[in-house]
């Protein structure tokens, strides 16, 4: 028989749309096969195959629906998920039965229907299918329904991935990204891990004065020893809530990697951490592009001159592309105001662009070499600092979470405090 997976309500076939800000954990490495009836619902289920959720999937269609479903698995192994395309109640129903006699076990049965009926539900549950949802369908439903069968309630939810990249060398990536790391720390108070990727020249070790014996260099050249407890002994941590997996930052080896030698990592720290903040490197590799692309939100750093506005254009562009059911990149300037430098000011990079920047930064020497060569954050040198609030609006954006309030004391909290320990 088809398994039973997930258990929608009783009292409404299909949820309400999800919000805005939802979000939506990647499938596993499975296999999945559709069989469609309609064009539109072929075209949906073929946009959801490219989303970046559905990356590990192998995912098939084939149009026929029902009755093409049941001829393919007569002499056939069934695949992880089967997605089915159907129009009528009876004919579902008795085919759903005629399909369990040839369905191997654990397989799961998404329905794609356009009967809102309760019986109806009730009868697909019992029969162990696993959701069903009501057409017509967009790509970002399919993604939804497949995805959601892997997710289940009960589990540590899975940590969103930030990646933050330079449009250009030197403008400034790595500092935001590890300031922006600092504010989702200690102001939303996540559980957060930046991973340094530029492993030759990175930063982010110098950055929270930190010389960790081990870092993400371990892990990398060391694929099938990568788990949970392997990467926690790599973690250095930085502060209550904010740990660093460092670059070695040593020239001993050259890091030619292949495009998924970071997957099992990134994979591992979202079971782990709430939030995973990925310092790209400037440089366009295989593993860059689908790190980026891979990632639920990403920021690029420009600085205002036009070899960046070319720059931040072109990533703009391409990872909006790549990822039609994500929101789109966001971008900010940064070393805005260097004294007699001809720059190109916001609003021409948002005309360009089509997007207004998220932050604009000024460029402040002094501040942000102080910090550097200290080893600490902007809010550590000075804790007034104008950045501080862009770096909190970044990380309030890319993580889709408001700041922790912190409960006001009065002049009357000894006073109180004393009579409740009395």
């Amino acid at each position: 028989m088809i398994s039973y997976a997930r258990q929608p309500t009783e009292e409404q076939p299909q949820a309400a749309p999800p919000p805005v800000e939802e979000h939506i954990a990647p499938a596993p490495r499975v296999s999945v096969q559709a069989f469609c009836e309609t064009v539109e619902t072929a075209a949906a289920v073929q946009s959801a195959g490219e989303d970046r959720r559905l990356g590990k999937a192998h995912l098939k269609l084939q149009m026929g629906g029902m009755a093409a479903a049941i001829e393919a698995y007569r002499s056939a192994p069934t695949p992880n998920v089967i997605v089915l395309e159907s129009d009528g109640r009876n004919d579902l129903l008795a085919g759903l039965d005629q399909l369990a006699t040839v369905c191997d076990a654990g397989t799961r049965v998404i329905v794609i229907g356009r009967i809102n009926d309760v019986g109806l539900y009730r009868d697909l549950v019992r029969r162990g299918v696993s959701d069903y949802v009501l057409a017509p369908v967009t790509a970002l439903d399919v993604v939804r329904s497949i995805c959601s069968l892997f997710s289940a309630p009960e589990a540590k939810a899975v940590g969103r991935i930030l990646a933050i990249v330079g449009a250009k060398g030197g403008v400034g990536a790595s500092t935001i990204a590890h300031n922006v790391a600092w504010a989702v720390a200690r102001d939303l108070a996540m559980d957060s891990v930046v991973a340094d990727l530029d492993l030759a020249f990175g930063t982010a070790g110098l950055d929270y004065n930190q010389d960790p014996p081990q870092g993400i260099a371990d892990a990398v050249f060391s694929p099938d020893r990568v788990d949970t407890a392997f990467v926690d002994r790599l973690l250095s941590k930085c502060t209550d809530h904010l740990s660093l997996l460092a670059a070695p930052a040593t020239l001993d080896r050259v890091y030619d990697f292949g495009m998924d030698a970071f997957d099992a990592i990134f994979d591992t720290l979202r079971t782990t951490m709430p939030c995973v903040v990925l310092d790209v490197p400037h440089q366009w590799s295989g593993w860059t592009k689908r790190a980026l692309i891979g990632a639920d939100d990403i920021l690029i750093v420009a600085a205002p001159d036009l070899a960046n506005l070319r720059n931040t254009k072109n990533l703009y562009d391409l990872l909006k592309a790549a990822r039609p059911n994500d929101r789109p990149p966001v971008y900010c300037l940064n070393q805005v105001g260097v004294p007699k430098r001809p720059e190109i000011n916001a609003s021409e990079f948002a005309k360009a662009i089509e997007s207004d920047p998220i932050v604009t930064i000024p460029f402040d020497p002094q501040v942000f070499g102080a910090a550097a060569n200290n080893g600490q954050m902007i809010a550590e040198i000075s804790a007034n600092h104008r950045t501080i609030e862009m770096f909190l609006h970044i990380a309030q954006r890319l993580t889709g979470r408001s700041e922790t309030k912190k409960a006001k004391s009065s002049f009357l909290s000894p006073l109180i405090e004393k009579l409740r320990k009395k």
